[in-house]
């Protein structure tokens, strides 16, 4: 049966905006497929995988294809981090024992077996479980580009090899350790539980990371696999076959079969059927398409058939280009990391400065035995700097408010998405599924001289019954919710592109345009010319006359007004940002008081949207919910999400607002704000205790007070210091709870 779709076509003037704009310009990330690149440096492009020479991590492919698989390295990570995990509780335990006068654990094994135990499980998770790290710390080394890796591996590797030293040094000369260094049976303090906690701490951030990147990866997986992998190729001959999508080469024809996703951009040559193009525009109303119009490859075709010229195919299609812009703005944001990187680049250094001038004055003017003293309080300063409580102070302020933002139905994606939300002084919104509920309905029904609207909607909606156009559901929902009872109808007929007619309880019923209702003469004089700014409207004639009209609309959010309110006294401006029509978004901003509106604008008009802003200074939030919105969430300082909306935008936007309340997003402002100055706080309490550790783990004490760092203290202090940190952290969560409260 042909679908009746146009008897829709004249929904208030829409205009949908043409297909053939041209989109921004695809920068570097776009080159090849096949190259790899740096999340944290976009400029670092190889031919294949590896780490990135700057920072140490692993390089990920420019644009990924369906066929990648779950990241290499996140199982491997993962791996490392359930085998480094157990085997440093036990070393952590033991360790512990020690520093706890007439533990248990003293009295039950042999200290030399203690000892022995600490070693054996510590150097796998150090050597196999660290390897990366090593590997990490060297080449910043030699790329003179010093980064976290840097001080890890150089805290882990003189822990380890300073405690596995002095146990072969205590073995040959014992007299070497004067006895400040000595410990539980005498023997020789060791780092082996440090070595191996900050090991297995770092795999532990490696992991969530990566599970964070490969949320971005499966971000554009999804939009690849909104084009089919097949399509019905028409040969010259009339013959169809169904080859891959790869081998469509411009000019093929090309069939689009009801229900299917059109493959690849092109126009129509022959039928007619209603697209859903809301991928692209964001409207939720079909589009018409009739031959000589633009179809988009990814968009979802209705109940007709279509048979269509390819234009555009490959990386030169819609679809792909939203791929490639969605994967350059991704990688344009600034990861949190790089505030750590800047630290350690010259915190680096000057604690490898401090633990070489340390040794050097121990070895000019220190006690007997010089050397001993020399190297342990070298090591001391190394371990105190060990970047432990510095790698906590923000991860564990955004576990603790993630989790907070859950319970409120608000969920962060990352550090960066979190700490940027308090710093936003713009709202760009999209307009459908963020402002509007995303869904025709049903809101105004004017019935002609002779009927109430129950009757005119009961005869509208038993015809509609035989209509497989998309909107009929809009009709036929009001009419079930206001209980009428339908009837069957007969006689049913679709004209394609015009409307449809039949019988209802023995009546003529036409529904359709004006221009339809005149061709059944039908007297339309008495027709409303035009319809509400920004509906729909759907004309009706019964036995030959005009009997009324139906309105169909994106309704507004009962919640947005207020939502609006909040985010405007929270001293943000509102802009609104959409691809449909500019009568439809002009009414809802009016509605809204929003005055500032982008309307009619594709993908990558709405990326370069956001750039203009953010070239002004400002700093940019982008609501919305569809695919259309995937490569400016991407680009936007802070992408939100609906989460009512596509996988796509929740993919790529760095928050999502899980109920699709705008309300949230004021929360969600407010949780940022608080989590920022508890990060602070923690910085604060990590530098201080380096600020104070470090010169005490040196000596400095030494000649006034005869006070020396052991080993024991300093990763005794080390671990007091992150203890510092999460009790801090925690603490933000009760102050979430008393302000939910």
């Amino acid at each position: 049966m042909e679908e009746h779709g146009s008897h829709h076509h004249s929904h208030g003037g829409h205009q949908h905006p043409p297909h053939d704009r041209p989109t921004a310009a695809i920068g570097q990330s776009a080159k090849v497929e096949g190259t790899w690149t740096c999340p944290m440096h976009p400029e670092v492009l190889r031919p294949g995988p590896g780490s990135c020479p700057k920072c140490g991590m692993a390089l990920e492919p420019v644009l990924p294809t369906l066929d990648d698989g779950p990241s290499d390295e996140l199982r491997d990570m993962t791996r490392r981090l359930w085998v480094s995990t157990a085997l440093t509780v036990p070393v952590l335990v033991v360790a512990m024992s020690e520093m706890i006068p007439g533990a248990p654990l003293q009295h039950a094994v042999a200290p030399w077996l203690l000892l022995a135990l600490q070693a054996l499980l510590s150097t796998p998770v150090v050597l196999w479980g660290g390897w990366p790290f090593f590997v990490r710390g060297w080449d910043s080394l030699r790329e003179r580009s010093a980064n976290m890796f840097t001080l890890i591996a150089l805290g882990v590797g003189v822990a380890w090899g300073y405690s596995v030293g002095a146990i072969v040094a205590f073995l040959v000369a014992p007299e070497l350790f004067p006895s400040v260094y000595l410990g539980h049976g005498g023997l020789p303090h060791v780092y082996f539980e440090a070595a191996a906690v900050i090991v297995t701490l770092v795999l532990l951030g490696q992991v969530l990371e990566l599970r964070a990147r490969s949320g971005t990866s499966a971000a554009l997986k999804s939009l690849l696999a909104l084009a089919p992998k097949q399509a019905v190729r028409i040969a010259a001959d009339g013959t169809e076959s169904e080859v891959p999508l790869e081998s469509i080469v411009r000019g093929d024809r090309v069939r689009v079969r009801p229900g299917e996703r059109v493959p690849v951009d092109g126009a129509v040559l022959s039928g007619a059927s209603a697209v859903d193009e809301s991928m692209l525009s964001g409207e939720p109303l079909p589009v018409e398409k009739q031959p000589g119009d633009a179809v988009t490859g990814g968009t979802l075709n209705g109940r007709g058939t279509l048979v269509i010229e390819a234009r555009a195919v490959g990386r030169d299609a819609m679809l792909s280009r939203i791929v490639s812009l969605v994967a350059e703005a991704q990688r344009t944001k600034a990861p949190i990391q790089r505030a750590a990187d800047a630290v350690s680049a010259w915190f680096v250094p000057a604690v490898v400065a401090i633990a070489i001038g340390t040794f050097v004055v121990w070895m000019l003017v220190g006690p007997e035995p010089r050397f001993t003293y020399a190297l342990v309080n070298a090591v001391a300063v190394l371990i105190v700097a060990c970047p432990c409580a510095l790698g906590l102070a923000t991860p564990i302020s955004i576990m603790v408010a993630t989790g907070r933002g859950a319970h409120l139905g608000i969920l962060f994606r990352d550090a960066a998405a979190l700490e940027r939300l308090a710093r936003v002084d713009v709202l760009v919104l999209d307009k459908t599924g963020t402002l509007t509920e995303g869904k025709p309905r049903l809101v105004q029904i004017r019935p002609g001289e002779g009927l109430d609207e129950a009757g005119l909607l009961q005869r509208a909606a038993s015809l509609e019954q035989a209509s497989e156009h998309p909107l009929a559901g809009a009709v036929l929902r009001d009419a079930s919710e206001r209980g009428l009872t339908l009837s069957a109808p007969t006689e049913f007929e679709a004209v394609v592109g015009k409307g449809i007619r039949g019988s209802v309880d023995g009546e003529r019923v036409a529904i359709g345009s004006l221009a339809f209702l005149a061709g059944e003469g039908v007297d339309v004089a008495a027709a409303p010319r035009g319809s509400d700014e920004g509906r729909g409207t759907i004309f009706v004639a019964v036995e030959g006359r005009f009997a009324g009209t139906l309105t169909l609309s994106d309704p507004i959010k009962a919640t947005t007004p207020a939502a609006l309110a909040m985010l405007r006294t929270e001293g943000l401006d509102i802009v609104m940002l959409t691809g449909d029509s500019r009568a439809t978004a002009e009414a809802v901003a009016r509605e809204l008081g929003i005055t500032r509106v982008e309307a009619e604008v594709l993908p990558a008009d709405k990326l370069a949207v956001i750039r203009r802003l953010q070239g002004e200074g400002r700093v940019v939030g982008m609501v919305g919910d569809g695919v259309n919105d995937a490569p400016a969430l991407a680009a936007a300082d802070v992408g939100v999400a609906m989460g009512t909306g596509a996988d796509i935008a929740m993919d790529t936007a760095g928050v999502t607002l899980v109920k699709g309340d705008l309300r949230s997003l004021a929360r969600a402002r407010a949780l940022s704000r608080e989590t920022v100055a508890n990060v602070r706080q923690n910085l604060f309490f990590a530098f201080a205790y380096n600020a104070l550790g470090v010169p005490i783990g040196a000596g400095i004490l030494y000649p006034i007070f005869g006070w020396l760092l052991s080993p024991m203290i300093a990763s005794a202090a080390m671990s007091l210091s992150s203890v510092s940190v999460i009790a801090n952290s925690l603490r933000l969560s009760q102050k979430k709870r008393a302000a939910a409260a």
